[in-house]
This record gives C-alpha cells, structure tokens and sequence, in this order.
C-alpha cells in the first residue's frame, strides 16, 4: 500500500516520467525483498538504520556499483520521508545515513567533426523516413532537446515566424529554444517532406511509418545506428546528443547560464558538469601538445 501512495504521489504530484517511476518502484521492491529475507517478521516501513547499513553493504559485497547503490538509497530516503509525512511512521532510517563515495562520470560526448560527417557527409536518402531521421538527429544536436521532449513535439510547436520551439520539459515545464538560419531552412524542407506523407498537417511533428506519432525506441535505435558510423565513443544515444549540443556550446564560449536556460535545467550545477568537461578536453590537447607535459 505505501510504495503505491508514493509512486502515485511522485505521477501525480512530482509529475516525474514513467521511466523514473519504474526505477522508483524497482528500488523500493529490491529493499522490501531484502527485508523480508532478512526477517519475515518484519515489515519492511519498519526497518532501523542497521537494516538499511546491512542492505547498503550486500549490495557492495554482490558488486553493486556506487551510483547504483546511492540512487537506491536516495530512493528509499524519499519513501520514508513520503511516509513520515503522510501515514505517521515515526521515523526516517535513512537520515544522516552516508552510502559509498561515487566518482561523478563525465559524460560522453560527439566531437563536433564526426557531427558534422554525420549530418552534411551522410547520404540519407530521399523519402520520408530518410528526411525524419536526419531532421531528428539536427534537431537533437543543434538544440539539445531530450529524447521526450522531441518525441512530443507537434508540428504547431514549431513556430517558423519567431524562430523558435516550444518544449514540454520534465514536470510539464515549458521552455522556448531558438534556432538558427540552418537548422530553420532544415525544418521548412522536412515540413515540406511531412506535408507529402501526412495525413494531416497538424499533429505530432515526427512521424512513424505508419502515420502515427514516433515512439521513444524507434528513435532511440536510429540515433545510436546513425552515430555508430561516425564515432567509436561506446554510448551512444539522443542524451549523448545533448551533452554534445552543450559541449559545443561551451567550447565555442557561450554564457553557461545561457546552456542551463537552453537545456531547461533548473539549478547551475546541473549545467556546470559540462564545464569540467570542456576542461578535461582541454587538459588533454595540452598533455598531448606540451613537450614538457610527460617529463616527471
């Protein structure tokens, strides 16, 4: 009954996506079978923080990574707070309770040339399909769009007038994202494109093969097929994308509050990830440059 109330206060509330909910849901379920191993005669909303230190360490001892084991206490941190609140459990385990240290990953980016093979020195064909899949692959590197946010784009959220995009967000938050000359004559040749296939003019701005509104997967495998021609760089997804649209933004010296507004994060430090990145590529052409740069 509790992990239902959340994950339907998180839907409901937190407007968080389904994908963060199942990995809610999935969190909470992995401790409450560990309890009910542990003890049979206890319920898991009844656990101590000894229990909860006992379920940190078997996940370590099983090779469990940090990250994996901090989002599943950060997880179980939110449910107990929820609970504390709404149904009188008397108190948090979790508070105060460190889990292990994770080494913030740097994230995988395109280099700017092997977009540029991609999108101007790629032969996509001539039908629709072919038009759809490089727009998309423009659209997600040129505005740093996430994988939903694209998806749910309709065709009247592309206002050709003002040269801009309108974007649900996460939590249903709005954002208006420029675009430039190219990208604009771009969208008015797909558009074009579109017109001829559709239906209807209106509606979803991408488009399946079968008429209807492009699924998550189906763009998903066409990025990942699309940037394996290109590059060797082991993830590759429309997030790999994004952080490809703020590496380049960065690089070639824009305001990082501009990124952030761009990329519609809410707080700086989300944004300034991208820094240290640049920074890290940086560091690497002088190491590789400096003749002093390998003496000890």
């Amino acid at each position: 009954m509790f992990i239902d109330s959340f994950i339907g206060y998180l839907e409901v509330e937190r407007l968080y996506s389904p994908h963060t909910l199942r990995a809610y849901e999935r969190d909470l379920l992995s401790f409450k079978d560990y309890v009910a191993r542990l003890d049979e005669s206890l319920s898991f909303y009844e656990a101590d923080i000894d229990v909860v230190r006992s379920w940190v360490a078997s996940m370590m001892d099983a090779g469990a990574a940090p990250s994996s084991v901090c989002r599943k206490l950060s997880s179980l941190r939110s449910f107990f707070a929820f609970i504390r609140s709404n149904f009188g459990v008397s108190e948090n385990p979790v508070v105060g309770l460190k889990g292990p240290k994770c080494r913030k990953k740097l994230p995988s980016f395109i280099k700017e040339a092997e977009m540029d093979a991609l999108i101007d020195g790629t032969s996509f064909g001539e039908d629709y399909a072919a038009c759809r899949d490089k727009m998309i692959l423009q659209l997600f590197y040129e505005t740093g769009v996430r994988l939903s946010e694209l998806v749910g784009l309709d065709v009247a959220s592309v206002d050709m007038r003002a040269d801009v995009i309108k974007v649900i967000g996460k939590r249903n938050r709005e954002r208006i994202v420029p675009f430039a000359a190219g990208l604009k004559t771009a969208l008015a040749d797909y558009l074009e494109e579109r017109e001829k296939f559709a239906m209807s003019p209106n509606g979803a701005l991408f488009l399946s093969g079968k008429g209807v509104r492009i699924n998550h997967s189906s763009v998903y495998r066409m990025v990942k097929e699309r940037l394996a021609s290109v590059t060797s760089v082991q993830k590759k997804s429309p997030h790999v994308l994004r952080h490809s649209f703020a590496t380049a933004m960065l690089n070639n010296n824009a305001e990082i509050s501009a990124v952030k507004e761009l990329l519609g994060h809410k707080q700086l430090a989300t944004t300034e990830i991208y820094t240290h990145l640049s920074f890290e590529d940086l560091k690497g052409f002088y190491e590789k440059a400096h003749p002093r740069a390998g003496k000890q």
